[in-house]
């Protein structure tokens, strides 16, 4: 089975994203407050302790790339004390930004199934099995897809969370983002008069970094958003160039890497040179970004 890949964040623009989560190799803040890297494989000299109690004490995060499939991906945060994992975290974000998976279970706005346990709920019994293991290896699957029947009432794949968890516990102790944690929305305060269309901006925070971030647009008369109309082919700019959905899609990853909307180089016409293919205005989305964050 195809598994998600660990989010290695870098100069690549690669959507992915931070607590909202990866995890670097330094004890320090990151430059610009970045996401800290994360990786698929522990780095030799990695953190693993070669006997229980044996951990750095600090903060650790990981996180994937989105899931092209479902549009979510996994981030895990783990806390560490006199050498012990004390706290363990495990949540989701979906690319569309907005509440993380644990507060829409926990709203019961994310349902698996009626009458089952709920995502956060078990969740919430595998991080209480990394905390009692000690050892994110320490884990038997019954399938390739990561199902396990060592604790009850456990029916969701788990293999996402421990992968996560040795990754963020191999590359050491990160600083926590800058931002609450949360889901945050900003958007125009009118249509526009001469497109009839409004911008808005959602963004998802989880340990202080923006893991998830989306740019989009509704009309004034009502219909698909503009996301949508450009996927579907609806809303075109130019023939030849690149869709506007594609072209939010690199600056949505921007953010997300520098975690900071004023890092962008922007001309007196709100576009940008920085990056090959954008030709449309970009500014309307990073005023909005940090318009929702404060």
């Amino acid at each position: 089975m195809k598994r998600n890949k660990i989010l290695t964040i870098g100069l690549s623009l690669v959507l992915a994203a931070g607590l909202l989560v990866g995890c670097g190799s330094k004890t320090e803040q990151p430059a610009n407050n970045e996401q800290p890297n994360t990786q698929t494989e522990a780095p030799a000299g990695n953190n693993a302790p070669a006997e229980a109690g044996a951990y750095q004490d600090g903060i650790y995060f990981a996180q994937q790339e989105f899931n092209e499939r479902t549009g979510w991906k996994y981030m895990v945060t783990i806390e560490v004390k006199d050498g012990k994992i004390v706290a363990a975290d495990w949540n989701g974000a979906h690319k569309d930004a907005g509440k993380d998976k644990n507060t829409l279970s926990e709203a019961g706005e994310y349902v698996m199934v009626e009458g089952g346990t709920p995502w956060h709920k078990q969740a919430e019994v595998m991080e209480n099995y990394l905390i009692e293991k000690q050892d994110p290896t320490d884990i038997k699957y019954l399938d390739d897809d990561g199902h396990v029947d060592v604790v009850s009432g456990v029916s969701i794949k788990v293999k996402d969370f421990f992968e996560l968890a040795e990754a963020a516990l191999a590359n050491g102790p990160v600083e926590k983002g800058k931002y609450t944690d949360g889901a945050y929305h900003a958007e125009d305060a009118e249509f526009a008069e001469k497109s009839g269309w409004k911008n808005t901006v959602d963004l998802t925070v989880v340990n202080g970094y923006i893991v998830a971030a989306k740019w989009n647009a509704v009309h004034k008369d009502g219909g698909d958003d503009k996301a949508t109309q450009s996927i579907n082919g609806q809303y075109v700019m130019t023939q030849d160039g690149m869709p506007w959905h594609e072209q939010a899609a690199i600056m949505e990853a921007h953010l997300l890497e520098t975690q900071d909307p004023t890092a962008i180089e922007l001309k007196d016409d709100g576009k940008t040179d920085a990056f090959a293919g954008v030709s449309m205005g970009v500014a309307d989305f990073f005023r909005l970004a940090e318009e929702a964050l404060k």
